[in-house]
């Protein structure tokens, strides 16, 4: 505040409006609570006052309506690295099941739940395999695995696998990992699974990533019995080209490959990052795909969890529901339930997934951060007639046969860039202080220590007024007890107060009255005691 100046403020308490409002670096109230009467001048000052105080408080209503509303902009940018993790390949054949490898117990099991089979109909369906049919006595086993016979039953890559590299150098299954998915048995490539170090390019373009050729083994593939919503009617590979994070949803987002066909991928990476609530709706909770009917034992280890993706979700998603409805699991979904029998696959999870994906009830919203890779494909027929009789040396197979099975797969990096999407706050805090700070300097002149002087003005109104009240009274109330505990007419009271006589009120005039702890026997009250004493003066008050 600025000092006060003149006799007359000075004998004023700091509590009067009129000091406070000569030294408050607030504009206009010098002069609307000024020295002076009312004049046309101090009220067009008030009305300024108040207009200009009514402004900015509107200005400041309309900024924090806006600041609630958590609007969010999205920002497009594209930057350089020297190095990037390769992705994620997972590849699946498009026939789940070689015809070599099924067995008259499986078409037992699974016939009717896999391939829509009667049960009639099995002997016919060996003979169209080429394999004999089931020997008479045949007694099919107690239990089924599922997940047993995709793994025993499904292509393996040691097979499909004709040639491997990344960035020129060798690779071969070992750098693959199994995985089961709707497609059955799949394989990873740099998936980073159990540890394993990541892989990584520092230049773009062919050659500097990724190059396979497989035999897609057309001669394992199921026949065609009965047309359901299970059955291929394609040959190839599918591939899906994902981060480590995220699981592979093959058969909804993988890419098709054609045998005959060298295919070229071209990749550049994207990291995408969102907003939570309020701005977005973005979530980076952790996945628990196990169905939990009781609440569990605070005292047990909590289950593994998935960090969150978008995929990774939507699957979880099933896996409880499944778990809820059937009491199991598919063969390719997490978690602790059990894998469903044949008859569970076919009489409630396939039922169930369906319903489910019809209905749309996994609400999954988006990852807070993720990765996805944008595609550009491009083709060519192998072999050529110049290099046909050499594969058909090198891999020792026919041209025909090489024409139908064979496939060559080129995943590579356009270039070292990547783009971020990134979602920001459109109107942060700071701004919102910003934006109050000068619309209060606009309009009424004032800044934060002129609210620091309001709140001292009105911590000196409280002291003075409502303080003030409070210790005036109280002191009045002692000042009245102590005079009437003082008067002289108390002095003589000494049989009635019961008080010792060093605590009464000395009197020269009662100097001569020898007093005594014990009462008189001839003062018996206070006529009494004038009769026993006239020759003394009269005590004046």
């Amino acid at each position: 505040m600025k000092p006060t100046s003149g006799p007359e403020e000075a004998r004023r308490p700091a509590s009067d409006i009129r000091v406070f409002a000569s030294n408050c670096s607030m504009h206009g109230l010098g002069h609307v609570f000024g020295p002076g009467s009312l004049s046309l001048r101090r009220g067009m000052w008030a009305a300024a006052v108040v207009l200009s105080v009514a402004t900015f408080l509107y200005q400041v209503a309309e900024r924090v309506r806006y600041y609630r509303e958590f609007h969010h902009q999205t920002a497009l940018d594209e930057r350089e690295s020297h190095r990037l993790v390769f992705p994620a390949v997972t590849l699946c054949n498009i026939n789940p099941l070689r015809r070599s490898r099924l067995t008259p117990n499986d078409l037992h099991w699974a016939g009717s739940a896999l391939l829509g089979l009667d049960p009639a109909e099995h002997p016919a369906f060996l003979r169209a395999l080429g394999r004999p049919p089931a020997p008479p006595g045949f007694m099919p086993s107690p239990t089924f695995d599922m997940a047993q016979l995709y793994a025993r039953a499904g292509h393996s890559l040691d097979d499909m696998l004709l040639d491997c590299r990344f960035r020129g150098e060798p690779c071969g299954p070992e750098n693959f990992t199994t995985i089961f998915t709707r497609m059955g048995k799949c394989y990873t490539f740099n998936s980073g699974a159990d540890g394993a170090e990541l892989l990584t390019t520092t230049r773009g373009g062919m050659g500097n990533g990724l190059d396979i050729m497989l035999d897609v083994q057309q001669e394992e593939y199921l026949p065609v019995w009965r047309d359901n919503e299970e059955t291929p009617f394609e040959v190839g590979i599918r591939v899906q080209i994902h981060s480590q994070e995220e699981p592979p949803i093959i058969d909804q987002l993988g890419l098709g490959v054609s045998p005959g066909y060298q295919t070229f991928v071209s990749c550049q990476q994207q990291q995408l990052s969102f907003l939570p609530p309020p701005w977005g709706d973005c979530s980076s909770a952790s996945l628990n795909p196990n169905y939990e009917p009781e609440p569990s034992d605070p005292l047990s280890s909590p289950s593994p969890s998935l960090p969150y993706t978008l995929m990774g979700c939507r699957l979880a998603c099933e896996t409880r529901y499944v778990a809820r409805k059937c009491g199991c699991r598919m063969m390719y979904m997490p978690g602790d339930a059990p894998v469903c029998s044949p008859q569970q696959y076919k009489n409630c999870a396939h039922p169930a997934i369906d319903a489910m994906l019809r209905k749309d009830s996994c609400a999954c919203p988006n990852p807070c951060a993720s990765t996805r890779y944008a595609k550009e494909l491009s083709m060519v027929r192998i072999p050529s007639r110049a290099a046909a009789r050499f594969l058909a040396r090198k891999l020792n197979r026919s041209e025909a046969y090489i024409a139908e099975n064979v496939l060559a797969l080129d995943i590579f990096f356009e270039a070292l860039n990547y783009e971020t999407v990134e979602q920001k706050k459109a109107y942060e805090m700071s701004e919102l202080l910003g934006d109050i700070g000068g619309q209060m300097g606009l309009f009424i002149g004032a800044s934060l220590l002129t609210i620091l002087e309001i709140l001292d003005y009105l911590c000196e109104v409280f002291r003075d007024k409502v303080l003030g009240y409070f210790w005036n009274r109280r002191h009045s109330q002692r000042h009245s007890s102590t005079n009437l505990t003082s008067h002289p007419s108390l002095c003589c009271h000494q049989d009635s107060l019961r008080l010792p006589p060093h605590l009464l009120p000395c009197h020269t005039a009662l100097g001569l009255l020898s007093v005594s702890s014990e009462p008189h026997p001839d003062i018996l009250d206070m006529p009494s005691l004038h009769v026993a004493f006239p020759s003394s003066p009269q005590i004046k008050s």
